[in-house]
């Protein structure tokens, strides 16, 4: 193994063990959150508020994939010691995505008033007046850390990803911190817990890129637009975006779907289960997610014997999640009982199809971290496109016609990712057959 290799093995191995420190306390700290807000809320209105931030997380995905496009270009640059030009991607990119919150926020606050929020949320425990306030300061908030939010595509590119993790942690932290005040002052508010969760994502962000550009000064960004850069990086973007066009129809329409379909109230159960099984999802991140820039940086060294043998050891380290994943399966009505109370009622079959989407996913993650860092992304591209397609007629169908509730819209998005999930492994191995 060469110097800079053992450099990368390392560097990986560090931020892991940061990023379990990190990502427990703010684990932890969502977990007892939940509860906390479901007595706050009560369970339709936290249903509403869980939905709510499904619909407010689409903003993240117009950002025309210029953040992963970002990522992958100045991880480049930094593997070249090019740092003149990653700093000029750096201000373009900040420039961009600026200009895009502007836009959307002026877009967003324009339209806000003509929507039937009512309709939206299947509910009528809230007036739309309330309704449309919380979506106007959630999605405020949300815009401005859209563009602050670019560092986690630096913190990325230099490998440091258990600075993420803090950032986490913060936010976390002061959501639980200010949840609880809430709840001992306040009525049940979405309005004020739009305010507590906005003003926890920001003051995170900003944080993090003070430290960044203090630790890195020559990347600091300057107000400007190249036109090379824009069209290099919204022609890498373009392909991450409709990923994540495909991703966010895929993952984070089904509590839409739940509130149409079946109702806002059986988002609780769903949510409850799904961030249950988050622990799983929590842990594989850990340990799969840091490798996106790492194999991108290996790529550009041409050391693909790395990649090789550290893909293998992914693989040997997801059979671990099988039998954690089968051990949840099992426990999983007395922990939210413990943890929640037992006030909430979810299917067995919920939890069955739950571990499995959450396998399939993290199966599916091991080899993206790989395409995505080398940018050989098409075939992902194409079999999530077409999952994307059938996943909401597949949830449809599955709820309406064969009256499988809440597992029926799970069991759309285990179908809609299953192409992925064999074609993606398939395109990584004969990479690696004519590169190593």
């Amino acid at each position: 193994m060469t110097q800079i290799a053992k450099v990368r093995s390392n560097n990986y191995l560090r931020q892991i063990k940061s990023t379990v420190v990190y990502k427990a306390v703010a684990v932890v700290a969502s977990y007892i959150a939940v509860p906390m807000m479901i007595h706050y809320l009560g369970q339709e209105k936290f249903g509403i508020w869980s939905t709510l931030l499904s619909i407010i997380s689409w903003i993240v995905f117009f950002d025309l994939g210029v953040g992963h496009g970002l990522r992958n270009k100045i991880t480049e640059f930094l593997a070249k010691n090019a740092r003149e030009e990653a700093a000029s991607y750096i201000a373009s990119g900040y420039t961009l995505i600026g200009l895009l919150a502007m836009g959307l926020w002026i877009i967003l606050m324009a339209v806000s008033f003509f929507i039937p929020w009512q309709i939206v949320f299947n509910t009528n425990v809230l007036s739309e007046e309330d309704l449309s306030l919380t979506m106007q300061i959630t999605a405020s908030f949300i815009l401005f850390n859209f563009w602050i939010g670019l560092i986690t595509a630096l913190l990325n590119a230099v490998q440091k990803n258990s600075l993420l993790a803090l950032r986490q942690m913060i936010s976390n932290v002061l959501v639980l911190v200010l949840i609880w005040i809430l709840s001992r002052t306040t009525n049940a508010s979405l309005p004020l817990l739009g305010v507590v969760y906005g003003v926890s994502l920001i003051l995170a962000n900003l944080l993090l890129s003070g430290w960044f550009f203090r630790t890195y000064n020559d990347l600091k960004p300057h107000f400007f637009i190249e036109k090379k850069h824009i069209r290099t990086l919204l022609g890498v973007g373009s392909q991450f975006l409709i990923i994540q066009i495909a991703m966010l129809v895929i993952f984070t329409t089904d509590k839409i779907l739940i509130t149409q379909l079946i109702g806002p109230a059986s988002v609780t159960a769903y949510d409850v289960v799904f961030k249950l099984f988050g622990i799983i999802t929590f842990l594989h991140g850990l340990i799969c997610f840091p490798l996106w820039s790492a194999y991108a940086d290996a790529y550009h060294r041409n050391d693909m014997a790395w990649i090789k043998n550290m893909l293998n050891k992914q693989i040997k380290i997801f059979v671990v999640f099988w039998f954690a994943v089968a051990a949840l399966i099992f426990l999983a009505k007395p922990i939210v009982a413990l943890w929640i109370g037992p006030n909430i009622e979810f299917s067995d079959s919920l939890v069955l199809v739950m571990g499995i989407y959450v396998l399939i996913a993290a199966w599916l993650n091991i080899f993206t971290m790989f395409v995505n860092g080398i940018e050989a992304i098409k075939p992902q591209l194409y079999t999530l496109i077409f999952g994307m397609i059938m996943n909401i007629p597949l949830s449809f169908y599955f709820v309406r016609y064969m009256n499988l509730g809440v597992s029926g819209i799970v069991i759309g998005t285990i179908f809609s990712l299953l192409l992925a999930a064999i074609i993606v492994p398939i395109q990584s191995f004969r990479i690696l057959r004519v590169r190593v």
